[in-house]
């Protein structure tokens, strides 16, 4: 088995530049993943995604960010346009696991009639008073249990049209009150209200393959962000007991301040699996690549579980199940 290289990556563009396919053969990362720049006729993403794969010589993961409402990469009117989810889930009512399954099974399809077969969903994040707006509709209610219950819906969807999905953000980013893009948020609640509350919906998925983590500092734990805390890293393998492939959270946000070569060195060494890096030019990505080297041992390991989640779509009639959804749409 190829050891992969411990980063998740990006293209500039529509295609590869000639540059690109050269650094991602070299440098392997474990997959890819795809931002709106990357996205334009269903043939050029299936092009795309061919063009990755190739440069690493492997069936190699492509993620992308598909909630629905604001953060979704393929928009229509070529793709289906989604509302927000909380927006979804308080539209259905009483159907919403149905609802959220049959949403992320028909995004499922979406996806992989393109070449992706994973997304950053479901997210588990509990949305409180204080949320900052850039999180809260984006979140599938406040009731930790109930979230577990969307957030497990919307995972079998998407499982079961042969697309990973990647649970986010660990260990909980609910409290957040200002956006990660652009400053790191200060939680200070106790371990224990965090533990029966942010991280429930977590422990509750825990058997999921993959996480992404969250850039926020928890000061009742540890005084890192928990991306770059091994103390926020035991939590998540011990108190959470997640033992799939843990991603971080985009080493391009301002949440994180210094080099990304050394941020993602620091995550890596803190028991990140594997480092995602966003929307820098080419000899940042060579930078962060070689910071980052080989998989451990371990992350190997969870990867390649990860990658052994991957199935066979079921044979669905998708215009069947659209008319199901908005039959519940409708009811509601």
């Amino acid at each position: 088995m190829t050891r992969f290289g411990a980063t998740i990556l990006d293209a500039e563009g529509l295609r590869l530049s000639a540059a690109e396919k050269a650094f991602f053969r070299d440098a392997n990362p474990f997959g890819f993943i795809l931002f709106a720049r990357n996205i334009d006729t269903p043939d050029q993403v299936r092009a795309l995604c061919d063009e990755m794969r190739e440069s690493v010589g492997r069936d190699a993961p492509i993620t992308v960010d598909q909630e629905g409402g604001r953060v979704q990469r393929l928009r229509g009117p070529v793709w289906t346009e989604w509302t927000p989810p909380l927006d979804f889930v308080k539209a259905v009512g009483a159907s919403a696991s149905q609802a959220m399954y049959l949403r992320y099974r028909l995004i499922a399809a979406e996806l992989l009639a393109v070449g992706i077969d994973s997304n950053c969903a479901p997210m588990l994040d509990v949305a409180g008073a204080e949320t900052h707006p850039f999180l809260r509709n984006r979140c599938y209610g406040s009731d930790p249990g109930t979230i577990a219950v969307l957030g497990r819906a919307a995972a079998d969807g998407m499982l079961a049209g042969g697309v990973l999905p990647v649970m986010k953000h660990i260990p909980g980013h609910g409290r957040s009150t200002l956006d990660t893009h652009f400053e790191l948020p200060l939680v200070t609640a106790a371990r224990a209200a965090l533990s029966g509350s942010d991280f429930a919906p977590f422990r509750e998925l825990r058997d999921l393959p993959m996480g992404m983590t969250a850039h926020l500092v928890f000061s009742g734990i540890d005084d890192r962000p928990a991306t770059l805390s091994p103390v926020m890293m035991q939590v998540i393998r011990d108190d959470i007991g997640f033992d799939g492939l843990l991603m971080t959270d985009d080493l391009g946000m301002k949440a994180l301040q210094g080099e990304r070569a050394d941020l993602a060195a620091r995550a890596l060494k803190a028991g990140c699996d594997v480092v995602l890096h966003c929307n820098a030019p080419l000899a940042e990505r060579c930078a962060v690549a070689d910071a980052a080297g080989e998989m451990s041992d371990a992350a190997q390991a969870r990867a390649e579980r990860a990658l052994a989640a991957r199935r066979q779509p079921d044979d669905i009639d998708i215009p069947a199940l659209q008319a199901q959804l908005g039959t519940l749409l409708n009811g509601a």
